[in-house]
């Protein structure tokens, strides 16, 4: 069932949701303050590339963006983590965003140490230059950004590291013959509570919630724009609303009312002329 409430001047109206019965019946528990926001990230952080420092991978799931002008985003390493002291000394690395096709070197590089392995020989990922730092990029992944230190920051235990996107590299295959990068097609891998996930199904762009949509027609030829759920004082389904809509962007001939079947000017202004009588032929049914 629908929940449909009056407007009133100047109020903005929230989204159609839906009653539901167990909305009571949820319960609750508490749970121990910790790490539970998901899902995250799963990262291969790309750091060294200088004579003093050999290229190494770490995995990073603690990072997101923190800020749009200037692009500002975070990472998140344990002390004692080897790459740590990486990217203390270089002020640099790259953040690679990998694809289901990485997943299993992505868990690999985050629980066997650089100082034991090269990591890039042992997982056959591919060191590439960068356009802005010294730290190499991870070829495979789909999406390359690459960052420089502005401010680390102690917390307990993990330090973050604060940096600026410098530089951006994307995998062709991903942007379209308009332009537009297609993230969705990467395959993208998350984390959530010790476990990976790839993403589901997308719902929709920013700001469909709010989007009002044409799902019918009115007398005058005035298009209803209404919100998916409620139209003309009742409710109808999300799935009816786009079969309306598909059906109003199709032109349809003016139907002719009765009086214009029976010659007479249409409302709508169109006449139709009366069809003469057929002639008389041999075949013809006598007159009585």
């Amino acid at each position: 069932m629908l929940i449909k409430k009056r407007r009133k001047h100047g109020e903005v109206q929230g989204p159609a949701r839906r009653e539901s019965p167990e909305k009571n019946a949820v319960e609750k528990t508490a749970w121990r303050p910790g790490n539970v926001l998901s899902p995250a990230p799963a990262l291969l952080v790309s750091c060294g590339g200088t004579p003093e420092w050999k290229p190494n991978l770490l995995t990073v799931a603690w990072a997101g963006n923190v800020c749009s002008d200037p692009p500002l985003l975070s990472i998140s390493v344990r002390p004692e983590r080897y790459s740590y002291a990486i990217i203390e000394a270089t002020g640099e690395f790259v953040v690679n965003v990998p694809s289901l096709r990485e997943a299993r070197a992505v868990d690999w590089c985050g629980v066997v140490s650089g100082r034991e392995a090269d990591k890039f020989a042992a997982t056959g990922l591919t060191p590439a230059p960068a356009l802005q730092v010294l730290a190499p990029i991870v070829r495979e992944c789909p999406l390359n950004i690459e960052c420089r230190v502005r401010q680390s920051l102690p917390l307990g235990s993990h330090v973050l590291f604060l940096a600026e996107v410098v530089a951006v590299q994307v995998s062709t295959a991903l942007i379209d013959a308009q332009g537009k990068l297609c993230l969705e097609k990467a395959g993208l891998l998350a984390f959530a509570h010790g476990e990976y996930f790839t993403l589901g199904r997308r719902l929709g762009h920013f700001g469909y919630s709010v989007r009002k949509q044409k799902v019918d027609q009115v007398k005058g030829g005035q298009a209803a724009e209404k919100g998916p759920a409620v139209q003309a004082g009742r409710s109808i389904s999300p799935r009816d609303a786009g079969q309306r809509t598909a059906r109003s962007l199709i032109p349809s001939r003016p139907v002719p009312s009765p009086a214009s079947r029976r010659g007479a000017g249409g409302a709508a202004g169109h006449e139709f002329r009366r069809r003469k009588p057929r002639s008389a032929g041999p075949y013809s049914r006598p007159k009585r």
